[in-house]
């Protein structure tokens, strides 16, 4: 699994294009394609083909479209569609950070509430595939696990006018624009004729890359997407580098994380649970509390939540928004991590067979050369429920499908 990736946005970036980049460089085209089919919408599928733009081969991601008339939608609706999908956790995050993204640059475009926002092109059959299809390739490919890092260029949005549901827009779209302010990412017109990014595409890289320029990093594969249009100016493709970081060990990854800390004396036990949830939704990848006595004698808890900087502000919202503490600190660490990968196993008997993922940390000086596997719990529970099973034996049944699979 690669822990960095960057994202070369300098011909645009859409949907379909950063689709076809993750899958040309070797995200499972099968798990993205389960992805797409249970959207529960009948007819709606993604086909692959080689091409050529401007002179480079590529790879496009085609979405079939049901033969009936597609609807409005409003982000609720949308958010249905990506929970029912067939996703990891972390994907259907992403997905949902995305749907979510866009809706708020809709509502500051036109002045109305986010949940209030029609899709139009943004909600309509191909974006719910291309969405969905980008979070399940960047969790097929390891982007979305703890320590992974993606990073991407400015984006070329290009200049003119485009078409839309609302009539002629300029380009860059309002809405591309916003979602860039919001995120921070940086963009650039040059002289690219028409809409180079759309607001699908500014939206995926604003939820899943920081912008910033190529990491040294040792190559270890090149997915290049294509656009529908072939231009003549450059190539019409999105491309995605993927590597490990130079320097870092030969297995191990290694990277800089933040931690950020508040200690709290005055707040109801009951409440942590919820507390942690709240700071795990704001981006945090752990967080945990620890027992301490104040300098007053007073018990308490330390909370601590590990995160990347592009997070911090919400993190550090989410404490001060559900504790009592007057102060919040954070502090960078430097971690050395094992290298992962995610396999799926399936449970329960045939016929009701639920998928679980096995995270897999492959370390050769592991005792007796075996790999450290966990289940991921959260599936574990969800696969317990679906089965009526208890949790524990669901996790000792993924293990055992995953040893019997090495």
């Amino acid at each position: 699994m690669p822990d960095t990736a960057y994202v070369d946005a300098t011909a645009g970036a859409a949907g379909d294009m950063l689709l076809g980049a993750l899958l040309d460089a070797g995200a499972d085209l099968e798990r993205v394609r389960d992805a797409v089919d249970s959207l529960g919408i009948p007819g709606l599928g993604l086909d692959v083909v080689r091409e050529r733009r401007g002179g480079f081969g590529c790879l496009r991601a085609v979405v079939t479209s049901p033969e009936a008339p597609d609807r409005e939608r409003r982000l609720p609706d949308v958010l249905d569609h990506v929970r029912q999908a067939r996703l990891d956790p972390a994907a259907r995050r992403l997905a949902q950070d995305v749907f979510t993204l866009l809706a708020r640059a809709e509502a500051a475009v036109h002045g109305v509430v986010p949940e209030e926002v029609h899709f139009h092109e943004v909600g309509a059959f191909d974006a719910l595939a291309d969405v969905v299809g980008v979070a399940a390739a960047a969790a097929s490919l390891g982007l979305l696990e703890e320590g992974a890092a993606t990073w991407c260029s400015p984006l070329a949005v290009g200049h003119g006018t485009v078409r839309s549901a609302h009539g002629r827009l300029p380009v860059p779209a309002p809405a591309v624009l916003r979602i860039a302010a919001d995120a921070g990412l940086e963009i650039t017109g040059g002289d690219l004729e028409g809409e180079r990014t759309t607001p699908t595409g500014a939206a995926l890289l604003a939820a899943l890359a920081t912008p910033g320029p190529l990491p040294a990093q040792r190559v270890t594969a090149v997915g290049v997407g294509g656009g529908r249009r072939d231009p003549a100016d450059r190539p019409n493709v999105t491309r995605v580098v993927l590597g490990h970081a130079a320097g870092a060990p030969g297995r191990r990854g290694h990277d800089e994380v933040l931690v950020v800390e508040a200690t709290v004396d005055d707040l109801d036990p009951r409440l942590w649970p919820s507390v942690l949830a709240a700071v795990r939704v704001a981006g945090a990848w752990d967080c945990w509390t620890t027992p301490v006595v104040g300098r007053h004698g007073r018990p308490g808890q330390v909370l601590s939540a590990l995160c990347a900087e592009t997070v911090r502000e919400a993190v550090v919202e989410a404490v001060f928004r559900h504790t009592s503490t007057f102060g919040v600190r954070w502090s960078r660490w430097e971690r050395a991590t094992a290298r992962r990968r995610a396999v799926r196993v399936e449970v329960g008997p045939p016929g009701s067979a639920q998928e679980v993922t096995v995270k897999v940390a492959d370390d050769p000086d592991a005792p007796g050369g075996l790999p450290v596997a966990t289940p991921e719990l959260s599936e574990a529970e969800a696969a317990a429920s679906a089965l009526g099973w208890p949790v524990r034996t669901v996790v000792e049944a993924a293990l055992a499908a995953y040893r019997r699979g090495r």
